[in-house]
């Protein structure tokens, strides 16, 4: 199943064979319902714990597209959630920061993802702050859809570095990707519309 999972994001369009063997290897059926199991590698967001979801298989490869993620960079995961699109990165060598508001979210990914030999570096708290004890951060992803680009993330953003982050107050979403040059100078393109839950601020949350 994997591998026709494989197979149809290369029909939609993802190039970049780390990413596809990356989501060839990743048991997505982990991170769903048990119910759902024979679902789990079709092209479809499934609901989660706190409300949350876990993205559709060709927005995570396409988001993690976008990131250009090379072996070795540290990146900055903003919502965590099930933990799915955390363990795609860490396939590809990043060094992983990732953070989450939903105690209960944070919680059972931190289990799932050790249980499964995946170690980024945990932590529960404000995505719209970032961590700015660690930065700066050679890629920023942000998986929540937010109102607006959040300025303490463009401040924890490498020069050279990049961010990928849907923006938007409502249902939709426009993916930005926001590059930093080496004089801080900032660029920002759009790549399409999507659907994703909105991102929240403070670490309350259960």
């Amino acid at each position: 199943m994997r591998k026709q999972l494989v197979a149809l994001l290369i029909e939609k369009g993802i190039r970049d064979t780390s990413i596809l063997q990356a989501i060839g290897k990743v048991p997505r059926h982990f991170f769903i319902d048990s119910q759902l199991d024979k679902f789990a590698y079709q092209d479809m967001a499934f609901k989660i714990d706190a409300g949350q979801t876990i993205s559709q298989p060709y927005t995570v490869a396409r988001q993690t597209e976008l990131l250009q993620v090379e072996k070795g960079m540290k990146v900055l995961e903003i919502g965590t959630g099930s933990g799915y699109q955390t363990c795609i990165l860490v396939e590809l060598g990043a060094r992983v920061y990732t953070i989450e508001r939903q105690r209960q979210l944070y919680d059972k990914a931190k289990i799932q993802l050790s249980r499964m030999n995946y170690h980024p570096k945990f932590y529960f708290g404000d995505g719209y702050a970032g961590l700015p004890a660690f930065a700066p951060f050679d890629r920023i992803l942000v998986t929540c859809g937010a109102p607006k680009i959040p300025q303490a993330l463009l401040d924890q953003l490498k020069p050279g570095g990049i961010m990928v982050i849907p923006v938007g107050e409502g249902e939709i979403q426009i993916m930005k990707v926001i590059r930093k040059d080496l004089q801080g100078n900032i660029q920002i393109n759009d790549e399409g519309t999507y659907r994703f839950v909105p991102m929240l601020k403070n670490k309350s949350g259960t």
